[in-house]
């Protein structure tokens, strides 16, 4: 009878199994939590003023969350036509049918919330906008940085 013990040769890999598991469940449950609580403090840009295109289509959001459609750039005391963010696709694709390439801009009150900013972008891209420009005002004070 042999009584030496013969070395064990196989490794039990089931406590790392789960470990790995318990790890992915804390990733699972913190990854959320962690992209929620980023605060994002956008930097102040200088830029060049675009050249400006004959009539774009401008969307205007005031402060108070109403939504103006223009064709071609508003002067002061004009408003628009005025739209619900139901309408707007509707009156954007008709303008945008006609003239695929209009540019498109986005002109929002810094108090409007940038998620409906946002809505009114994705509602003037899935009504045919290849792009949609912000309309934003120069820092005052500063001079644009040069063009690289």
């Amino acid at each position: 009878m042999n009584t030496r013990r013969r070395p064990m040769s196989e490794i039990n890999v089931v406590p790392y199994i789960d470990v790995t598991l318990v790890l992915l469940v804390i990733f699972m449950v913190t990854a959320p939590l962690v992209s929620q609580g980023v605060e994002v403090d956008l930097p102040d840009v200088d830029s060049e003023p675009l050249e400006e295109e004959e009539n774009p289509l401008v969307i205007t959001v005031n402060a108070e969350g109403e939504i103006y459609v223009n064709t071609g750039m508003p002067t002061a005391g004009e408003t628009g036509t005025r739209a619900t963010i139901f309408s707007l696709a509707d009156q954007a694709e008709r303008i945008l049918r006609a003239r695929p390439d209009l540019p498109v801009y986005v002109r929002a009150d810094k108090l409007v919330p940038y998620g409906d900013v946002m809505g009114v972008m994705s509602v003037l891209q899935r009504a045919g906008a290849t792009g949609v420009g912000l309309i934003t005002d120069p820092v005052e004070g500063r001079t644009p940085a040069p063009a690289v």
